[in-house]
């Protein structure tokens, strides 16, 4: 990120949520179970020239979600972050900055959480000093249609420059916001129905994906992982 030392690419109020709460993990015959912050990291290859980044675990819905419409064995949620990002996040926690309720500073009462997020930049502005791809996926490994052991890697990759020029929008940002359009429309079609809290992962993925081809931003899948 040119200029800053640090500079989440999202809300850091999302970025405390996410990164500090402990994650939570799915096992068949186990369920729903917790694991500290920042746990089980692995490396990833990841695709278009995005290359080796170590992943961690962090708590996001799909590990909740995946389970109830999907048959797995185990289902974890991963981002790369980064030695650095993480050792800032872990700072934040144990000075009690990633609190949310409010202290009295002298003749008033903040959250230290708000003056984390006041003192660094706003994720919208960030987009021109940016550079690179993001990257989000599904890596699953089982057993294929012919009874044979199969590793896929199904993903989405977005590049800062691309998103900048078509939309004005950072990668981090045009990438989060474009699967909740592609819902409205798939819901507004019929293509999607459903009553009740469903996830996307209720529904038939093929129009999901086929309408990101449409709007310039393909998906892509590697065999192995």
């Amino acid at each position: 990120m040119d200029g800053y030392d640090f500079a989440p690419s999202f809300s850091i109020w999302t970025t405390i949520e996410e990164c500090l709460n402990p994650p939570v993990i799915w096992e068949a015959g186990r369920g729903w179970f917790t694991t500290p912050p920042f746990s089980e990291p692995e490396t990833f290859e990841f695709p278009e020239g995005i290359g080796p980044v170590e992943c961690v675990n962090v708590e996001h819905e799909e590990v909740l979600l995946i389970p109830r419409w999907v048959k797995a064995n185990r289902v974890t949620f991963k981002y790369g972050l980064g030695d650095e990002f993480i050792e800032v996040l872990s700072v934040l926690h144990k000075l009690g900055l990633d609190r949310t309720a409010k202290v009295k500073v002298g003749g008033t009462e903040v959250s230290p959480r708000d003056v984390v997020a006041a003192v660094l930049p706003d994720p919208a502005t960030l987009g021109e000093r940016m550079h690179g791809k993001t990257c989000a996926g599904t890596w699953v490994k089982g057993t294929g249609v012919d009874g044979r052991p199969r590793e896929v890697y199904l993903y989405h990759v977005v590049d800062n420059a691309w998103s900048m020029a078509e939309y004005g929008s950072q990668a981090v940002v045009w990438q989060t916001a474009i699967n909740p359009v592609v819902a409205l429309e798939l819901l507004a079609r019929g293509t999607w129905s459903g009553a009740g809290v469903l996830g996307p992962e209720a529904f038939d993925a093929v129009p999901f994906l086929d309408l990101l081809t449409e709007y310039g931003s393909p998906w892509g899948m590697r065999e192995g992982g």
